[in-house]
């Protein structure tokens, strides 16, 4: 393991990057569903459709990726991606029809992903070092989630002073209007993050070498899918990813239950945003002075408790109090799984220099809800409207928890104690 010390502002590009590439297909829809809904002329299955395209891309793109981010820098292929994702945006802004929205999101899944994920996860381990792995995936996560956060408020901001209309009689055309600066903006940013990535993103040049390989081996391959932990970590991704995926439909959630307007939601949405980073940054402090693989088993435990509350239906729009405490639960339990599931790669005992091959191998099956969550979700959700459709997706959430529960004992009893 290399000895030199890489600099804090390295981290902060990453989790600069690590969110602002995923602002325009997936946290402006996470803040503004009901608005993306109305403005694309969508119902909760077709926007489900779209992201279901996008992760059959992304699962291609996986495949390939990983080890692309064992032969190249990081800096190199995290901007080009931030770059062609921003592209994606001038797009988005148009209001194009449902179609061109599936390929759009296509397109969002190679370019979030092929050139993207591995190197930004990559890049986090080499940062942490052997010391430091929850710091640096707790900072990352929580990192990402003040960024997606500050984006989400500064596109309420916008979304707000374009719409002059009393908020009840709110016009699709202003409605439009509103979202497309909010677009434009976030557009703008994504692509200027790409130029800090460039210009300041560089590693020591003598770790640079310590962290690529020339050539993946097929016999490499072959060696990191024996790993059990690669193995569990497929499962214990898969169910916490979908976890993740369900935070999407809290705004919905506030206002077809809580009888919330359309800005009112989307604070919902934006609330969840703040929340993640302060999970982030504590569950990676706790997880590197006691045991990672622990308080990963409790991400995973609070996650099932608090959907509990929304999935017997004892949530209403006279309970407000009650609707934001268990939200509020849920999200610590799903926030802290996320935080840490790529944080137990090195006492799982995967090679440093096969990270990119490692994490494309895991994300087929870790990121596999990418194409069957929001599918279902909307299914669900359209075929049973209302507070039922809800109670729903938060059983199917209890499900996976549950199975990615029993997955992080196993994990913790193999690895826990090394």
């Amino acid at each position: 393991m290399y000895q030199k010390r890489i600099p804090w502002y390295f981290l902060l590009l990453l989790i600069l990057a690590g969110e602002s590439v995923f602002i325009l297909p997936f946290v402006l829809a996470r803040v503004f569903r009901p608005t993306v809904l109305d403005a694309f002329g969508l119902d909760n299955l077709q926007l489900g459709y779209c992201f279901s395209t996008y992760g059959i891309v992304a699962l291609l793109s996986y495949v390939f990726g990983g080890p692309l981010a064992d032969k190249y820098p990081p800096r190199k292929l995290i901007a080009v991606a931030l770059w062609m994702t921003a592209l994606g945006g001038l797009v988005y802004a148009t209001f194009p029809d449902y179609l061109t929205l599936r390929i759009l999101y296509g397109y969002w899944g190679f370019t979030t992903i092929f050139l993207f994920w591995a190197p930004m996860i990559k890049a986090t381990r080499v940062w942490g070092g052997s010391s430091s792995q929850g710091k640096a995936f707790g900072f990352l996560d929580g990192g990402r989630g003040l960024v997606g956060a500050l984006f989400g408020a500064m596109g309420l901001l916008i979304f707000s002073i374009f719409i002059n209309s009393h908020l009840s009689e709110i016009s699709i055309e202003e409605t439009k209007t509103a979202f497309k600066n909010v677009v434009i903006t976030s557009t703008i940013i994504v692509a200027f993050v790409g130029l800090l990535v460039w210009f300041f993103m560089k590693l020591d040049k003598q770790i640079e070498k310590e962290i690529i390989i020339e050539k993946i081996t097929l016999s490499e391959i072959k060696e990191v899918l024996k790993l059990p932990s690669v193995l569990l970590l497929m499962v214990i991704i898969l169910c916490a990813y979908v976890g993740y995926k369900i935070t999407d439909v809290f705004s919905l959630y506030a206002q077809d239950v809580m009888k919330y307007n359309q800005v009112e939601a989307a604070k919902v949405g934006t609330f969840l945003l703040f929340v993640r980073p302060i999970v982030g940054v504590a569950i990676g402090f706790l997880a590197d002075r006691s045991q990672t693989t622990y308080w990963l088993i409790i991400g995973f435990i609070v996650a099932i408790a608090g959907s509990l509350c929304f999935a017997l239906g004892i949530i209403s729009d006279s309970t407000t109090l009650l609707f934001f405490i268990s939200t509020f639960i849920v999200a610590i339990g799903v926030y802290a799984a996320r935080s840490l599931y790529f944080a137990v790669m090195q006492k799982g005992q995967i090679p440093l220099v096969l990270t990119g091959t490692a994490v494309g191998l895991i994300s087929i099956i870790g990121y596999a809800p990418d194409i069957f969550a929001s599918p279902m979700m909307g299914y669900l959700l359209e075929n049973s409207p209302g507070e039922q459709g809800h109670q729903h997706v938060f059983w199917m959430l209890i499900f996976f928890f549950t199975i990615g529960l029993i997955a992080a004992l196993y994990y913790h009893k193999l690895y826990g104690r090394k």
